[in-house]
């Protein structure tokens, strides 16, 4: 009878040990593929050839990840001329909103392209840190914490806009200000997107966008210190 009980024993520890095993070995995260640059003018804007529009999906959800869409809810420029929208009229579902045009300015050189594009109107409000000789200098005391707050250092950061340009300029500044580039991708563009994780905030019957639907980080320029 002790035999079989200890038989029993061992059977059970073993089956236990085996779920939780099984458990452990379901939440473990897939190492992510290396950032690698694709081929031709996607690989100019830095959009990554293993993880972008047509790959996201499988790479949502993930715990050690932030999913950054830099776009404006609604662009001042003229992005229509060149196939765009303005209005952010959907987004990839885990994705939050910080715009890049509220962290820093854009390069003069950016600007003038835009315009030889047929695109103008750029934002040139508030930012959080101007460009000085190709430099990000804090326009604000509490630039860099915000900075550190939205796009954290201790996790893989993937950032998606409408084409890839903001978002690469958006890793450009990261980089530049410290961050670890070997842990942000850009994923592309949500213009370009062909995943099944799109949220739309178009009204129905009107050319409007419900922006209450949008995970959005707002800066409140007003209330921060600036610096002299």
């Amino acid at each position: 009878m002790k035999k079989i009980k200890l038989i029993v024993l061992v059977i059970v520890c073993m089956l236990i040990g085996g779920l939780c095993g099984y458990n452990f070995n379901k939440n473990v995260l897939k190492p992510l593929p290396a950032p690698e640059k694709s081929e031709g003018l996607r690989g100019v804007y830095d959009i990554d050839k293993n993880i972008n529009e047509k790959t996201i999906d499988k790479y949502l959800g993930r715990s050690d990840v932030v999913y950054r869409d830099v776009r404006m809810l609604e662009d001042t420029a003229t992005w229509e001329n060149k196939g765009g929208e303005r209005d952010l009229t959907g987004f990839v579902e885990g994705f939050e909103v910080v715009p890049y045009a509220y962290l820093t300015e854009f390069p003069q050189e950016y600007i003038d392209q835009k315009k030889s594009e047929n695109v103008s109107g750029l934002y040139q409000g508030k930012t959080l840190f101007r460009l000085e000789s190709g430099k990000y200098i804090p326009n604000y005391k509490e630039s860099m914490d915000i900075l550190e707050y939205l796009f954290p250092k201790d996790k893989t950061i993937f950032l998606m806009c409408g084409a890839g340009g903001y978002a690469n300029f958006t890793k450009q500044m990261l980089g530049s200000l410290g961050w670890d580039t070997s842990k942000i991708y850009n994923v592309g563009g949500y213009w370009n997107y062909e995943g099944n994780n799109s949220i739309s905030t178009k009204i129905e019957g009107s050319n409007k966008c419900d922006f209450s639907k949008v995970p959005y980080h707002n800066i409140d320029f007003d209330r921060l210190t600036e610096v002299n």
